[in-house]
This record gives C-alpha cells, structure tokens and sequence, in this order.
C-alpha cells in the first residue's frame, strides 16, 4: 500500500509537489473526490427541498421531513384535499366542412376544461356557472385515481357563479367545507385545480390579498359582476376555475373563480358561504332559487348625498337607469305590489339599516322567495312602512 510520506515543513511540500509525480496524482484524486462529494451533497439537499424521497441502496425511502410548521400543514393539506379535487372535462358535436361547404365529420370534441370539488359522499360536485353554462355540450368529472365519470348539471347559480353537478356512486369523499366570516388578510391560501386545462390536480399556495372586491368577469361567452369576492395571490390559471381555495386547516374557503390577466398573481373566489347555501337548496328542492324584490337602486353615502341633496346619507335611493330601459320599479314585481315609487329611499329593509357595507342586495340574500319583509321608507322627507312579499328571482 503506498502510503505519503510525513512533511515536516511547506518548503518541503513545495518540493514534492514538485518532484513526485505520485503525489500529484493521489492530490489531484482527492481534490476530485471532494468536489464530487460536495455535489452530490448539494444535489441531495435540492431534491430534499423539492420534496422528492430519495431510495438509499438498502432501498428504504427517508422521509421528506417539512422545514417548518406551515409547510407541514399545507404538505398534510393537499394531500387530504386532492382526492377530493376533480377535473371538468367539457365535450360538443363539432362540425367540420369542407371548401364547398360540405360535412366532412361531425365527431365529439373536447371544447374546454375547469376544475370542480366533491361536497356530498353521493357524487355531488361544486364547480363554477361558466364552466358548465354550456345546455347542448357533454361532461365528463375525471378523478384523482383518473376514472372518468359521465356528469348531469343538477342546478346553475342565477346569481352567483356557481353550478352544482353530479356524478353516480358512492363513497365519494366531500372536502371540508369552512367558512369566510373568519377569514384574515395575509393568512395562507392553497388552491387546488386543472391548471391549463390538462395539469390535473396542480397546487399553488400564496395568501389572502384582500376581501369584499368587485370585479366584472367575462368568458365562455358571458360577462357577470362579482361583489363580496376574495383577492388571492396563489396562482389561479386557466382550467383553475371551479376549484376549491383552502385553509390550513383544509377547509374551503372560496370557489376559485376568475384571474386578472393584466396583472400577476391577482385571482377571485367566490365566498364558500354564498356556495353552502345553494348545496343545500338542491339537497332539498333540486334547484338553487334566489328572492326577488324587483328595484333598481344606488346606495347611498356621505358623497352621493351631497352631489345629489338627499336628506340621508345611508340607504338605497330608487332610480332609473342612464338608458331608461331599467326602471327604478319593476313593473308586476313585489315592490310594483306594494307601491314603492322612483325617488324612494329604503332605509331599512326587515329591522336592518342599509349602508354601503350593507346593502340592500346582501340583506335580501339572507330571506327566501314567499318570506314578508318590512320596509322602511322616506319619501319626500316623511318615513312610510310597507309590507312586502318576496317572489322568486326568474
């Protein structure tokens, strides 16, 4: 075995370095060795960080440990969540001619993909209105283990964009459903969905960016106004839509619905609240039905009541639309019914005072079609009560 001989002093190191062609080669082995060694080291920890498990030769997996209480959570989140996660796939008869005008094929296509999350053992699915809005195209939900499942809409939102869908069988497992009266600015946020249309089941995590917004959204042919939504910063992507928005304690809070594409990481959902109330409704009636009152309003405030003299400065003031073609009053309406006049200002409506935090929108939500509300009015300075039966918004 060769072996290197002891160096007393570095101008006999020099020397050597010099002279012995041996030394030289076992240096240079060992410099080698130890810059292989560090990338591996280096290489080891990256695929840690990634949290791929790595197979030692005894073929044991070492378990990705979480680096900190936060990433566990998500890490545990996820992992609960995903089966539960559910891809949309949307399909149509697509005729192709040809340069005369003559049907070449007429074959089943695929049009477009969302996202959806399983809310009852049954098979029923929460998703969004625009991903399913479509009367004449076919659905299939592919799941988590990949089974597809052939998919009816059982009810669309008329308000929200929310859709209901089903899928036969049992044992399905629902998510957790939270709520949003909780929720906090800058806490964490993970959702879940199909990004692109063909990434199934991809999670991105950011934070609550900010509450109680107002956007108006477009696709698949529809334009709506979202009020009351949740800003996030956690990527939402085409093919996201329809898909949960979790806590850390693995409860949905929001439907992931819309992207601002002019910006980065700016992302809507819809408040998990406004979907618990229709997943009820169709669990008992089939259908998600809304109450209607029949007015056109502006909510009134410090500002509105200056530019305009109004004696008040807090309720919804009737008016017409800039066009005429929306009247204050709906005519045959519940508010036709009991009198209510252009130039009227409800101030409270069932007990409640109107503000911009509020509304008259958000307090009707809170009643159903066939309930008897109070109505506070002011016209021309004097304070009148009516009594008005809510119909069904149609």
């Amino acid at each position: 075995m060769y072996q290197l001989p002891k160096i007393k002093t570095k101008k006999s190191l020099k020397a050597r370095k010099k002279t012995d062609p041996q030394f030289l080669i076992l240096l240079f082995l060992f410099i080698g060795l130890s810059i292989n060694f560090c990338l591996y080291y280096q290489l080891r920890q990256e695929i840690i960080r990634a949290g791929v498990p790595i197979t030692t030769s005894q073929g044991n997996e070492e378990e990705y440990v979480p680096q900190t209480t936060e990433e566990d959570r998500v890490i545990k989140v996820v992992k609960e969540a995903s089966p539960s996660v559910v891809s949309v796939i949307i399909t149509k008869e697509v005729a192709e001619y040809d340069l005369f005008g003559v049907l070449i094929s007429n074959e089943e296509t695929e049009v477009g993909a969302g996202s959806g999350f399983i809310v009852s053992s049954d098979g029923m699915i929460l998703t969004n209105k625009h991903v399913v809005s479509d009367e004449n195209a076919q659905y299939t939900v592919v799941t988590y283990d990949d089974k597809e499942y052939p998919a009816r809409v059982l009810a669309r939102d008329p308000v929200q964009d929310l859709a209901i869908i089903k899928i036969e069988g049992t044992g399905f497992a629902p998510l957790k459903l939270g709520s949003a009266a909780d929720i906090q600015i800058g806490q964490t946020a993970i959702a879940i969905g199909n990004a692109l249309g063909e990434l199934q089941n991809t999670v991105s995590v950011g934070v609550i960016s900010g509450l109680g917004r107002t956007v108006t959204a477009s696709g698949q042919g529809m334009v709506e106004t979202l009020e009351d939504i949740i800003q996030t910063d956690a990527a939402i992507n085409q093919g996201n839509s329809g898909g949960p928005l979790l806590n850390l304690s693995g409860e949905v809070i929001g439907i992931n619905t819309a992207v601002d594409l002019s910006g980065e990481n700016i992302g809507f959902a819809i408040s998990i609240d406004k979907a618990i109330r229709g997943i009820s409704q169709v669990k008992e009636s089939g259908k998600i039905s809304y109450p209607f009152l029949g007015v056109r309003y502006l909510l009134i405030d410090e500002d509105l009541a200056e530019e305009e003299d109004l004696p008040v400065d807090y309720g919804a003031w009737l008016i017409e639309g800039m066009d005429f073609s929306q009247p204050a009053v709906t005519p045959d309406s519940p508010a036709d019914s009991a009198g209510l006049q252009e130039g009227d200002i409800i101030l409270e409506m069932a007990g409640e005072k109107i503000t911009k935090e509020n509304s008259l929108a958000k307090i009707i939500a809170r009643h159903s079609p066939g309930d008897t509300v109070v109505l506070k009015i002011l016209r021309n300075d004097e304070e009148i009560i009516k009594s008005v039966v809510l119909s069904e918004w149609k």
